[in-house]
């Protein structure tokens, strides 16, 4: 090893120590953590695997405790069998290999801080925190206000219980609104609020604060040859529901495991914690057998009978540079924040969608504070949080940052009944929305017309051979004009002119999508296809007239008033009629399948995740050929929820209301 580069790693080592004891401490003892769980997690990472590079430990190190020396003024009591944790991963390959052949349980991993009870006769006689994994706090004086622990239980031998001291996510959302931190900050999460409580040296201040304890392990009891399966970790914790208490939610797994049978059981305890409102950030795997658990061993960080499963999104500090304000094309002034680079899974990121003015004035974001960053999915950039709240300003625009017209608020309700503020442009003929339209309205799910790029488009609209849509389909005589503009020659406009001619020949469904009514996308037009037998006379008839749109299924009132609406302005008659002229339409052809009766004929299904032998057009085209609904949202209305590969809420919500799931492959099989 090169002698230069190994001090250098050690140092590096030394620094990661450094900064990690400095978190933990903020995070453990005063309860304030500056940092996200996530990026503890990546820092603690690269501290493991440069120790293992170099074999170089220091005796302070994180890898080699749990927690953080206790510093309160709470009486530190001694564990003698050491409370620490888990080593973690992200992979559920890496589960069902280490596994192997035992049987093993799948738990919740809470979110909480991590408790110890001793009950000697029957009475609670001590109750601790983990503290550092061998030195924790005493907090007796405050378990008369928990919720749910019992202070005498009928079993009159030493029972010793590990589990979590927790707030109920939907007690925390309404205790936050008025309780405040050591620093006079509102508390970030449930955990901060629960470990501040517990921690408390005034009893009084737990009083009303929701606390739960869910025990996860006994330590010591349930032993004697009256109990039936002393080797088994899932009857001893099943056996607490005898004395009082609320054990942690567990799947207990057979071998053998398969991916598949994992992310069942995965989301399935997902499901339940949703559904009452438990507090995670994980799963738990843990061998069932006690006497093969204590074989395993341990290291000074964690014990070797278990893996934690972490499925929350990586996070990653930055710093907010600037909020961009871009109009849309329905007239909304959309806000994008602008940060310092950060290289999240192997790319570099600067910039996330801030969604609207309520989400700004949420997170409290002005340019210059400190913002944890993911990619949600792995896919999208998020603004996760502020770090340095307390500073915000207003940050309306006064003005459209395209054609200089006054601003204005708009207020609806989002779909959790909230209120939602977002920011509009109120000129038509702002040049950035007309842009966008156009965008739009050539884009592959509208027209499908190739060539035209958002930037040539605004070429086009500046040099005047562009004004409405029509327009598309006589630029041939604007050809001089257009071979003498920079990157445009006779082949590449001969490619654009067939692209635009070919885009004559269109459907129902891609001309009412190109239209761009809002919320009418290509689900709502193959609804109104069908429903109107591919007549856009009949489809208009009925949207200038008085019909109730609402009847169909997943037609609100928001989105009859948009069409009404949009009907009702002369400009859009007039395009409507006029494009049409410019236009052949397919004969629409019925689908032979939807007339034979099928398992899903009449059925609403939802498709969701990625899909290996299908776009999300081309499934919901064939969901609508088997004679079924093709639905955008799960509801007590959907029969199928059709999954594809990292399936979100969608997937969960299915779950909470029984609703029937199937596999891509599933569905393929049913309709053979």
């Amino acid at each position: 090893m090169n002698h230069s580069n190994e001090l250098s790693n050690v140092e590096k080592i030394k620094q990661l120590v450094d900064y990690l004891n400095l978190q933990r401490n903020a995070y453990y003892n005063e309860n304030s953590p500056n940092i996200s769980d996530a990026e503890y997690d990546r820092i603690f990472d690269e501290l493991v695997e440069l120790e293992k590079q170099t074999g170089f430990v220091l005796s302070n190190s994180p890898t080699q405790t749990v927690g953080y020396t206790p510093i309160s003024e709470l009486p530190k009591v001694k564990h003698p069998v050491p409370l620490l944790s888990l080593d973690k991963t992200k992979q559920v390959q890496d589960l069902i290999s280490f596994a192997g052949k035992q049987p093993v349980l799948f738990m919740l991993k809470l979110d909480g801080l991590t408790t110890k009870l001793v009950y000697e006769n029957g009475t609670l006689v001590e109750a601790s925190t983990r503290g550092d994994g061998e030195i924790g706090e005493i907090i007796t004086h405050n378990i008369p206000a928990y919720v749910d622990v019992p202070l005498s239980i009928p079993y009159q031998e030493r029972l010793v219980i590990v589990g979590e001291s927790f707030i109920p996510t939907n007690d925390f959302e309404r205790l936050k609104e008025t309780l405040r931190d050591g620093k006079g900050e509102p508390y970030k999460n449930g955990r901060n609020l629960a470990a501040g409580s517990v921690r408390s040296l005034d009893p009084a201040n737990c009083a009303g604060r929701c606390l739960h304890f869910m025990p996860f392990n006994v330590l010591e009891g349930l032993d004697d040859s009256s109990f039936p399966f002393p080797d088994s970790r899932a009857m001893k914790v099943s056996s607490l529901f005898d004395y009082g208490f609320q054990p942690c939610p567990y799947i207990a797994a057979n071998q053998p495991l398969t991916s598949e049978l994992v992310n069942q059981y995965i989301e399935k305890l997902t499901a339940l914690a949703d559904n009452k409102h438990l507090p995670i950030d994980g799963i738990v795997m843990i061998f069932d057998s006690l006497d093969y658990s204590q074989k395993c061993g341990r290291t000074g960080h964690h014990y070797k009978d278990g893996l934690a499963f972490k499925f929350e999104d990586e996070t990653y500090e930055t710093t907010l540079r600037n909020i961009e304000w871009t109009p849309t094309r329905f007239g909304e002034i959309a806000p994008v924040g602008i940060f310092d680079p950060v290289e999240i899974d192997g790319c570099f990121v600067s910039r996330a969608t801030l969604h609207n003015l309520t989400f700004i004035k949420e997170l409290e974001l002005v340019p210059g504070c400190r913002i944890s960053v993911s990619k949600r999915n792995m896919i999208i950039p998020h603004i996760e949080e502020n770090l340095e709240r307390g500073h915000y300003v207003n940050a309306v625009p006064p003005a459209c940052p395209c054609c200089g017209s006054q601003t204005r608020i708009y207020q609806r309700k989002g779909n959790d009944g909230r209120l939602i503020e977002t920011v509009h442009c109120d000129n038509p003929n702002c040049d950035s929305q007309i842009r966008k339209r156009f965008t739009h309205f050539v884009g592959k799910k509208a027209m499908n017309i190739e060539g035209l790029s958002e930037t040539t488009l605004e070429k086009f609209l500046t040099l005047g051979y562009l004004q409405t849509f029509p327009d598309i389909y006589h630029l041939n005589e604007h050809q001089e004009e257009i071979l003498q503009l920079e990157g445009f020659g006779k082949k590449s406009f001969e490619r654009l002119w067939n692209s635009i001619t070919s885009s004559r020949n269109t459907t129902f469904v891609r001309f009412l999508v190109s239209m761009d009514i809002p919320m009418v996308g290509r689900t709502k037009s193959r609804i109104l296809d069908t429903v109107f037998h591919g007549s856009l006379q009949e489809f208009f008839d009925a949207a200038s007239g008085d019909y109730d749109f609402t009847q169909l299924d997943d037609f609100g009132d928001t989105l009859n008033q948009n069409i009404h609406d949009w009907f009702s302005d002369e400009n859009n008659l007039i395009l409507w009629h006029e494009l049409q002229k410019e236009l052949i339409f397919e004969e629409r052809k019925e689908m032979n399948t939807m007339m034979k009766e099928n398992v899903f004929t009449g059925c609403t299904i939802v498709a969701t995740g990625k899909l290996a032998h299908f776009t999300r057009d081309e499934i919901n085209s064939k969901i609508i050929e088997l004679g079924a609904k093709a639905g955008s949202s799960v509801t007590k209305k959907t029969n199928y929820l059709i999954c594809g590969e990292k399936a979100g809420s969608k997937l969960t919500k299915a779950q909470a209301l029984g609703i029937k799931i199937l596999s891509e492959d599933e569905f393929l099989e049913m309709i053979a």
